[in-house]
């Protein structure tokens, strides 16, 4: 019978609750201070994209080691050390003055950062053994973001509003400090206590895949597919092959083959990846679409935000709790049929505007919540207890590789779709028409905005068909686990008859927890 959890357990959730309102107050801040950041520095459309998603490169380049590390030295230790780094490399972007020196920030903040969601995960495996006091966990965990979100908005408009917008990033530094006064107090220490060692070849194998590739994609993106990027994509691969033999080969690998046997575990991540990859494609220029296109200021923008965070952190609580009547397979292909509904409304924003955008991410969070904490639970519930933090790294790179992958793909096809009609970027048409006379400025204004529109509905339009494509894996594949059949009643036996040797019983099949996070 499993131990149920005690006051310090739930206690100490909470405190687990502190980063993930770190790292969504980040993402979200940042989208607001898009703009203004764009103006203070004046970063080419290039280096505006890494400064963007760098930081989910090089996180889910540095995950896997990082998880592992995580389950050597002690999921405690490794969250304390990493949640205070990634404070400092906060600051230093608050207070970079060029592109490079915010770009080089973030690519810290990503290093660091890849130490904070497997240690949170590793850790409420451990302190929560029961599956369904588990899943009430994860969904608790999976609402802190939603929180940040709520509070993103709120904190991000007014800093934004009245100080420049590296203050963003400041406010790290707050919950940072809470994270490590309390820490070392309500949460316990946890580790895989027969590991020894640690594949630093094989972490560094693993981060020049991302990276390598990250560059073709973005070479390709920016100049077409040429022979460089080619080359460096092609090098990625290779990279990534050399890891994988060397994870087949090393006594003690970064990354279990093992567990990508269960074809329920290979489409849950493949669920969980194309989620974020819509979601993380579509936000920024959602952000943009709320603030140059219909002319909101950026706290305005965060306010009309608040209904889909809302939505998702109430899904984050209930949704889950869907698996007591239904499957969890069942579950998680309804959340990405709601996603589905959600991004085709918003691909009607261009001719309904508002109302569509705000129901269209209400919808696509309502699914999303659910489908993305079931299928976490159900990677991470694979794995022993002692590589919790390996199953919780695949599972964030997972997401986060593929959410920069839907910032650097949605995001090129719109920036295609937009100089198919029109040169340049929207803020450059409206910063030029600021200077011309007002019949022409109106003239271009309207020639952009209406050219953002369209590549903004064809952005959504192409997130419908890639979470459509996930609902189907999930309803064909993330079904219940087979179950051993009965022995068929036995025959009865005379009672003079010589009674039968003892057969063994066939083994009874493993269960996997129901995914809920």
């Amino acid at each position: 019978m499993r131990a149920t959890a005690t006051a310090r357990e739930w206690a100490g959730l909470a405190v687990l609750v502190l980063p993930c309102l770190l790292v969504s107050l980040d993402a979200e801040v940042l989208n607001l201070a898009a703009p203004s950041l764009t103006a203070a520095l004046r970063p080419t459309n290039v280096q505006l994209l890494w400064i963007l998603d760098s930081y989910v490169f090089v996180l889910s380049g540095t995950l896997i080691g990082a998880g592992v590390l995580g389950d050597r030295i002690g999921r405690r230790r490794l969250l304390l050390a990493g949640s205070a780094a990634f404070a400092l490399a906060s600051l230093a972007a608050a207070f970079a003055t060029s592109p490079a020196q915010l770009i080089a920030a973030r690519v810290l903040m990503g290093l660091t950062g890849a130490t904070l969601m497997p240690s949170t995960l590793a850790l409420i495996r451990a302190m929560f053994a029961d599956p369904r006091e588990r899943g009430v966990a994860l969904g608790v965990w999976s609402a802190g973001f939603s929180l940040g979100g709520v509070g993103a908005p709120l904190i991000g408009g007014i800093l934004l509003e009245h100080f420049w917008w590296g203050s963003v990033f400041v406010i790290a530094v707050p919950a940072t400090a809470l994270l490590l006064i309390v820490g070392p107090i309500l949460l316990p220490e946890s580790r895989d206590t027969g590991a020894t060692g640690f594949d630093w070849f094989g972490a560094l194998l693993s981060l020049a895949a991302v990276l390598t590739f990250v560059y073709g994609l973005k070479r390709a993106a920016a100049s077409g597919l040429s022979l460089l990027p080619l080359l460096a994509i092609a090098a990625a691969g290779a990279l990534g092959g050399l890891f994988l033999r060397r994870q087949r080969r090393h006594p003690q690998p970064l990354l279990d083959l093992a567990m990508f046997r269960d074809v329920r575990v290979s489409v849950a991540l493949a669920a969980n990846a194309l989620s974020f990859f819509v979601l993380y494609g579509t936000q920024f220029a959602i952000g943009q679409y709320l603030q140059l296109v219909l002319g909101m200021t950026p706290l305005r923008a965060g306010l009309w935000a608040l209904p889909s965070v809302v939505a998702y952190l109430l899904a984050s609580l209930f949704g889950p709790g869907l698996t007591r009547w239904f499957p969890a397979g069942r579950v998680v292909a309804a959340g990405l049929a709601a996603m589905t509904i959600g991004f085709a409304v918003l691909a009607a924003a261009g001719a309904v505007a508002l109302p569509a955008v705000v129901a269209g991410t209400v919808i696509f969070s309502v699914g999303l919540a659910p489908a993305y904490i079931l299928t976490t639970d159900l990677v991470v519930s694979t794995v022993r207890p002692e590589r919790a933090g390996m199953a919780a790294a695949v599972t964030e790179t997972g997401t986060e590789l593929g959410g920069a992958l839907g910032i650097a793909v949605l995001g090129s096809v719109g920036v295609a779709a937009y100089r198919h009609e029109l040169p340049g970027t929207l803020v450059d048409a409206l910063t030029r028409a600021a200077s011309l006379p007002p019949e022409a400025a109106s003239n271009l204004r309207q020639v952009a905005e209406h050219a953002y529109s369209n590549a903004f509905v064809l952005m959504a339009a192409m997130a419908a068909v890639v979470v459509a494509v996930a609902a189907v894996l999930a309803a064909t594949f993330l079904r219940p686990a087979p179950t051993a059949k009965p022995a068929p009643a036995a025959e009865p036996v005379p009672e003079h008859a010589a009674a039968p040797l003892p057969t063994s019983e066939p083994a009874e099949m493993a269960t996997q927890a129901a995914a809920r996070r």
